[in-house]
């Protein structure tokens, strides 16, 4: 039994420009059925592959607050002239340069067209293979936890793991990273980043939620009513969801 991440689910005001924005970023087709606007590798709302990872833009009444989101892609790049021009294209589709206390970093921090911040890294021989999210970012205060918290409840292989940092991968070994980076104090507030996760083929929705409510998850009342899928945070209160299969 594991659950696998299927969308990063972005709250935005304008959900179809969000959606445009991350489809152009990511090279991606877009697909809004309603309200809801998608984007993944294979196109369409069907839930991607398992090692994939789409993008899910919902819409919400209330802009982001000025202050910095606890999640955060990381996308990646293949060279120093590739991530040149990502990142020109980037600010081309309405991406501006952020300042989150970065200082000298050899990555390129930006924010997308709601302020959503992301970082465009410099090439990396760990990212050839995750496909253009090289990562999935969540800031952490205790690193070595949300390791264990999210290897157990996605079966994910941990592969780097110190006090500041660490990093799972889908058995595979392929597809995005999650990351977990070391930060002072708790999460404040709901975020507008967040992991949707599914069921493995066969495995029982309801029996996933009480198998990650027992490492520490908790329940969330976001005031979402009766929907198909269920709220929670993880034992440092990141939301995520654990979708049902259609």
């Amino acid at each position: 039994m594991a659950l696998r991440p299927v969308h990063v689910n972005v709250k935005a005001v304008d959900s179809a420009a969000v959606g445009r924005f991350w489809a152009a970023a990511l090279g991606w087709p877009v697909h809004s059925p309603g309200v809801t606007t998608y984007t993944g590798p294979a196109g369409g709302s069907v839930w991607p592959e398992p090692v994939g990872l789409g993008i899910c833009v919902v819409p919400v009444p209330d802009a982001k607050p000025p202050t910095k989101n606890r999640t955060h892609l990381d996308l990646a790049t293949t060279s120093p002239a590739h991530h040149a021009a990502v990142v020109e294209r980037l600010l081309a589709l309405g991406a501006t340069r952020a300042d989150i206390g970065q200082g000298e970093v050899p990555w390129t921090v930006l924010a997308d067209v709601e302020g959503n911040e992301f970082c465009v890294r410099e090439p990396r021989t760990a990212d050839r293979d995750t496909g253009p999210i090289a990562a999935v970012v969540l800031d952490s205060t205790d690193p070595r936890a949300a390791a264990h918290f999210w290897g157990e409840a996605t079966e994910w292989t941990v592969h780097a793991l110190d006090d500041d940092r660490a990093t799972l991968r889908a058995p595979e070994g392929t597809g995005p990273v999650l990351e977990f980076r070391r930060v002072h104090g708790p999460p404040v507030g709901p975020g507008r980043l967040h992991l949707d996760l599914l069921p493995g083929p066969g495995d029982d929705k309801a029996q996933e939620v009480a198998r990650v409510a027992a490492l520490g998850a908790s329940a969330l009342d976001l005031g979402q009513g009766a929907v198909p899928w269920t709220c929670l945070t993880d034992p440092e209160g990141h939301e995520f969801c654990v979708l049902a299969h259609h």
